[in-house]
């Protein structure tokens, strides 16, 4: 599956935001949280059922519905971990408005418009989000829901919408399912459950021979709770079953705050590893976490099999980090993902088949018709502006995945909008069009959309080759994912 320079950006972007964003929230000792069950080191008992919901309509007037939707201001993480930003980043708030205009020309949700409330914050300051969550559910205006298109709201502040809030959210971000557990049932992920993620990487690895044997593992955990939690509650018991025992096991500070402690960390860890002969390794730590232990990979020379993974977006990152910095670290490195990647960055107008997904190309068939002329900034093809496009993994797109998804839920619910009858309609939607993975699946007690997953592995394409297509714009691909088993079910459903 090819993946264009620009989307590579976005990715390597994308994968900051949420590693960072997670670091400052889901770990106890950084959160200023003290209702929050996350912040004591572990959830809650199990939530409500879809039928036991609260029958609130808090947010819904007899016109409209007051819908929340987060901005993550990349300003200060780029300053603070150096990544470069994308040009649609730029244009999320247009997005949000363009994709919520096309609902309310179109008879809104059952005769109620959605009234936007987008709202900048800045994911390294838990103090704001906290303040922010409060405000939204308990303040005023009052919010229905809250959606995020990017995964930039994540860890203890999805469960203070939730679980303490008792407010429908719909996000990017996950982790283990004793998150969703714990905020059922307003809790509804469009990225996928990660103990599902972690089963299927131990089933793939131990198929494909990279552990098990005379093959030693080692696994890199960050310190936050929703990785410990991934480790010991999830990793751990899935190896036993598979035969694995005793990994080798090093821990990272993996918060945003702890970017000199990660650093000072990162080569011990992997002088360690090294000398205990391991030589598969399985990232459970966000970017900002993975960024220093791949700069020490490189200082010592060590190049061990990386298991990667959606888990903190492991595989997408990577690939945003070859043929620069880590090359030798990462070129033919395999995993797991559920993300598309699997066509072109161009409407099937202008590339004909290989084009956009079908969710892809509903929101571009939106924004196209709302914003006819290139995105500023956006790459130019001997010196003039490209036909206007969306990038696959981008932005857009996933701010469009996230509002028609709330809109398909909201109208399944019907003319008596509550709480209780919105999730009971989540828990109703099938086989819906994704954008970042094919499609999404709920249910009653399955609150993370994404059931499918293909094995990828990545690739340098310096100096180009014909594995790495080129997109609809003529460029060559620096990088890609060569598609190695395809689309088949996550363990776990």
């Amino acid at each position: 599956m090819q993946i264009g320079a620009l989307v590579a950006a976005v990715v390597v972007v994308a994968g900051v935001a949420i590693g960072v964003a997670v670091g400052s929230s889901s770990s106890g000792k950084g959160s200023t949280s003290t209702t929050s069950p996350a912040a004591t080191g572990a959830l809650a008992p199990s939530g409500v059922g879809v039928n036991q919901a609260s029958t609130s309509s808090r947010g819904v007037s007899a016109t409209s519905i007051n819908v929340v939707f987060p901005i993550s201001n990349l300003t200060s993480l780029s300053s603070n971990f150096g990544f470069a930003g994308d040009a649609e980043f730029g244009v999320q708030k247009q997005a949000i408005d363009t994709f919520v205009n096309q609902i309310n020309l179109t008879g809104g949700i059952n005769g109620r418009d959605i009234k936007p409330m987008v709202v900048n914050f800045d994911p390294t300051n838990e103090a704001q989000m906290r303040s922010l969550c409060k405000q939204w559910t308990e303040g005023s205006p009052a919010a229905f829901a809250v959606i995020d298109g990017l995964g930039d709201w994540t860890g203890d502040d999805q469960l203070c919408v939730t679980q303490e809030g008792h407010t429908p959210f719909i996000g990017e971000w996950t982790t283990v399912p004793t998150w969703t557990a714990a905020a059922a049932p307003y809790l509804w992920w469009t990225g996928p459950d990660q103990a599902r993620v972690l089963d299927t990487l131990v089933q793939w690895a131990k198929g494909a021979k990279l552990i098990g044997g005379d093959r030693k593992l080692g696994i890199v955990v960050g310190d936050r709770t929703s990785d410990q939690s991934a480790l010991n509650s999830y990793l751990l018991p899935y190896l036993h079953a598979a035969g694995i025992s005793n990994p080798v096991i090093e821990t990272l500070p993996s918060e945003a705050s702890d970017t000199a402690a990660t650093t000072a960390a990162a080569p011990l860890v992997v002088q360690r590893l090294q000398a205990d002969g391991v030589n598969s390794v399985i990232p459970l730590v966000p970017f900002n976490a993975l960024f220093p232990y791949l700069a020490a990979e490189n200082q010592q020379q060590y190049y061990p099999k990386l298991l990667l993974s959606d888990y903190e977006s492991s595989v997408s990152a990577a690939l945003g980090l070859i043929p620069i910095p880590y090359e030798k670290e990462l070129d033919g490195q395999e995993g797991i993902t559920t993300l598309t990647l699997g066509g072109v960055d161009g409407p099937t107008a202008l590339v004909g088949p290989g084009g956009y997904d079908k969710g892809v190309q509903n929101c571009y068939d939106i924004w196209h018709a709302a914003n006819p002329n290139p995105i500023p900034g956006q790459t130019l093809i001997n010196g003039e502006a490209a036909s206007p496009y969306i990038e696959e993994q981008g932005p857009i797109a996933g701010w469009c995945q996230g509002i028609e998804l709330f809109a398909a839920a909201a109208k399944k619910a019907g003319p008596n909008l509550n709480r209780r009858t919105f999730v009971q309609a989540m828990s109703k939607i099938t086989n819906f069009e994704g954008t970042y993975s094919p499609n999404l699946n709920f249910g009653p007690s399955t609150f993370a959309g994404p059931s499918e997953y293909q094995v990828v592995e990545l690739h340098n394409n310096v100096p180009a080759t014909s594995l790495c297509h080129l997109t609809y714009q003529k460029i060559a691909q620096g990088t890609c994912w060569v598609t190695k088993q395809t689309w088949k079910p996550l363990a776990g459903g």
